[in-house]
């Protein structure tokens, strides 16, 4: 697909698509006899996720950074690691003044938002061989 069929699909434009290349986000697959860039029809997915990630605010630095890093082998540590700031987040959260809360009810809504995030983007991937 060339790149503006990818933005026309992905519901972007050719820009953000070449913007995305720049920043390693995605790649093209290929280059035709005229060295126009061709990408295969999965970049579209991935783009969606790259959108819903920057919806909930996480940096296009960060996202290139976590799709360049290897599968994660500390997951595990690092959703222990959520859980134990969860519990730290409650306690916190009985012991705070009015203004606190409200500024900690607002930082779980966002932290709560990235997680529903996550377990969208998951939904649809097939289970680990």
């Amino acid at each position: 697909m060339r790149i503006g069929e990818v933005a026309a699909q992905a519901g972007v434009s050719p820009r953000t698509v070449d913007f995305y290349t720049s920043l390693d986000l995605i790649a093209p697959a290929a280059r035709t006899g005229g060295n126009y860039r061709l990408y295969h029809p999965e970049v579209i997915e991935r783009i969606a996720t790259i959108r819903a990630l920057e919806t909930h605010g996480v940096p296009l630095q960060e996202i290139a950074a976590a799709l360049r890093q290897p599968v994660a082998d500390d997951l595990d540590a690092r959703l222990d690691q959520l859980d134990n700031a969860l519990h730290a987040l409650q306690a916190a959260a009985r012991q705070s003044d009015e203004h606190a809360h409200g500024l900690l009810t607002a930082l779980t809504a966002r932290a709560h938002a990235l997680i529903a995030t996550a377990l969208d983007l998951t939904a649809g991937l097939p289970p680990p061989v």
